[in-house]
């Protein structure tokens, strides 16, 4: 495991950050107890670990250490609890949409249920069910306004990773 360069770092920060808004500073912050969590690179996949226990991990051979900690992603997918603790912008949809986005298919207006407010194109927002369990991000194909005003089978959020592609993919979750 190791820390990432100064370009992955400013490409993961972006990504988090078009996401959670000004929340990404709560996860690079020391907590009130001072420990500290960092992100570190083991082969291709990105990790959000307690500072100390990445320190540790150094003991470890790298081809024997397969995880540590929160699996943020690849670049391109991200986490959902993280991510859902900090969004700025999220959707709930209802029952009927939940199988279609965790088979990989993107949220159509007739399965959102509610949106946060003011929510703009292409604007990153986490998708969550009507218990606040979240199921994946995407991207808005439109504003919240112009949502509203779509027919039903129109596309509301195009998906980008989602809680199903775990299961999907599990065969080479953990392959470089």
């Amino acid at each position: 495991m190791r820390s990432l360069t100064e370009e992955e770092t400013r490409t993961l920060f972006t990504k988090l950050a078009s996401y959670t808004g000004r929340s990404l500073n709560s996860l690079i912050t020391p907590a009130e107890d001072g420990s500290m969590s960092v992100f570190r690179l083991q082969g291709s996949r990105v990790y959000y670990v307690n500072k100390e226990i990445a320190n540790l991990s150094i003991s470890f051979p790298r081809d024997q250490l397969l995880s540590m900690g929160t699996m943020i992603g690849k670049y391109t997918k991200a986490t959902l609890d993280l991510l859902a603790q900090h969004a700025r912008y999220k959707v709930w949809i209802k029952a009927n949409g939940v199988m279609p986005l965790l088979y990989g298919g993107s949220v159509l207006k007739a399965h959102v249920a509610r949106f946060s407010e003011d929510v703009a194109e292409n604007q990153g927002i986490v998708i969550l069910d009507s218990n606040d369990v979240p199921l994946g991000f995407g991207v808005t194909a439109r504003s919240s306004a112009q949502i509203a005003k779509l027919d039903p089978t129109s596309i509301a959020i195009h998906r980008q990773a989602d809680a199903g592609e775990y299961l999907r993919e599990e065969d080479t979750l953990f392959t470089t």
